[in-house]
């Protein structure tokens, strides 16, 4: 039972939320629906091609869906888990979304640039994968500062990061350019593989197979005109997605991927292609930003004063560390720029203040509850 879900990611886990939810609607006497667990493979405008037992089918939101969300609800995207109120004779609804267990997010700052927009809002891209891959190409376009930006969204995002460098059959020395890559990952938490690979040539990609497995979801984020389509379809072995050339002056590629889809590979792997993106706006990104900068934050314990700025005091380690060579001038920079941009977003987003606001609560109820006071009820 549930073959086609389990073949789409779905877990055990999954399958019981989504049996529980079913179960509440169906014990409902006046309820005579159909309600069925799936997954969404597609997102076009609130439009969406789900996958479920029943099959490949269009479905949409209910009106009610967006009078009832209440905070912390999820608006549904590519790669979500759903329960759908089955429609046999035109589009189903999207009824539920189930937790997500990773999402990839960035700021959607209204309109307005950075720096100048009264208020933000998170944008969710995809969800529910278990690797991201950033994609980047060997040419003029790859930036080490917006792979630093990639990195420590994709660490934010539950899922595990992997650099694909595509077009390996471009430059005389794409290892080179991995070794930069792998510079500026050398503090994180954790491993993050750098693989340079060619899906012209077919160079590198047996590499991305540990990272291929049947039932596992990865995700394809990188800009414009660094390969997302041109690898897809190699990894598939035939033409899902268009391909169009870059331009020759600068290596900048022309948009192909207009929407989300999910795809399900001939090994059994599901990967999400989403459109390109060049600039990366991060959302409440403290805790990607310390993995991805464990390093660079491991020196603040060791400075001689708890509340040292890093700017002139005696003592300071990262002061002794830029010194010394040992922490390079434009990483202290880039965790910096992001640290300054996550604090931005925190003071502009009324979800964040929120969120921030309910936990210093929580800490002084705490704080009393160690005093021997009452616990109260903040539900």
């Amino acid at each position: 039972m549930y073959e086609t879900l389990k073949n789409y990611g779905f877990t055990e886990a999954e399958i019981f939320a989504a049996e529980e939810y079913i179960s509440t609607k169906s014990s409902k006497k006046e309820n005579s629906q159909e309600y069925y667990p799936g997954r969404i493979i597609e997102e076009r405008r609130e439009r969406y091609k789900v996958i479920c037992e029943k099959g490949e089918l269009e479905a949409e939101i209910k009106g009610s869906f967006f009078h009832d969300l209440k905070e912390g609800d999820l608006f549904p995207v590519v790669g979500d888990f759903i329960v759908i109120r089955y429609n046999e004779h035109g589009p189903s609804m999207i009824d539920k979304v189930l937790n997500r267990r990773s999402r990839f997010s960035r700021v959607d700052f209204l309109g307005h640039a950075v720096g100048y927009a009264k208020n933000v809002k998170e944008q969710v891209n995809a969800a529910n994968f278990d690797y991201v891959f950033i994609l980047s190409s060997l040419n003029h376009d790859l930036n080490i500062n917006r792979l630093a930006r990639y990195l420590t969204a994709s660490l934010q995002s539950g899922g595990f990061p992997v650099f694909v460098l595509t077009k390996a059959d471009l430059v005389e020395d794409p290892y080179s350019k991995a070794a930069e890559v792998r510079k500026m990952t050398s503090g994180i938490s954790g491993a993050a593989p750098v693989i340079c690979i060619s899906s012209l040539t077919g160079f590198g990609l047996e590499e991305l197979e540990p990272f291929l497995e049947p039932g596992k979801t990865a995700v394809f984020l990188g800009s414009s005109g660094v390969g997302k389509s041109s690898l897809l379809n190699r990894l598939a072995g035939e033409e899902l997605m268009e391909v169009k050339t870059i331009r020759d002056d600068d290596s900048k590629g022309r948009h192909t991927t207009t929407y989300r889809q999910l795809f399900r590979l001939a090994s059994g792997a599901l990967v999400i292609d989403t459109p390109g993106m060049r600039e990366l706006g991060l959302w409440d990104a403290r805790e990607g930003i310390s993995l991805a900068y464990a390093d660079v934050e491991e020196l603040f314990s060791q400075c001689r004063f708890n509340d040292c700025s890093h700017q002139s005091e005696p003592g300071c380690a990262v002061l002794a560390a830029l010194e010394d060579g040992s922490l390079e001038p434009e990483k202290w920079q880039t965790y910096q720029v992001q640290v300054r941009e996550n604090s931005f977003v925190l003071s502009h987003s009324d979800y964040l203040k929120k969120k921030q606001e309910f936990q210093k609560t929580l800490s002084k109820n705490f704080r009393n509850y160690k005093k021997g006071h009452t616990m109260p009820d903040i539900r």
